[in-house]
């Protein structure tokens, strides 16, 4: 996965988090993610598999690849 992608996906999540009043440890807790996950994702340090991204828009129900736009 290049850094673009990266930073979308991180922006994304960000503002739909922020949009929701989630926190990033709520939103770790409750998908299941480690505790730092969500702060890592939103900072654009790690590669996402297809299934935490699926896992994440389910959850905001939104399609996978609007997290890309």
């Amino acid at each position: 996965m290049n850094q673009n992608s990266k930073n979308k996906i991180a922006k994304n999540v960000e503002k739909l988090r922020k949009k929701n009043k989630i926190t990033k440890e709520k939103l770790s807790l409750i998908l299941g993610f480690d505790n730092s996950y969500i702060s890592k994702l939103e900072k654009g340090k790690i590669n996402i598999t297809i299934d935490k991204l699926d896992k994440i828009a389910d959850f905001f129900e939104i399609e996978s690849y609007l997290l890309l736009k």
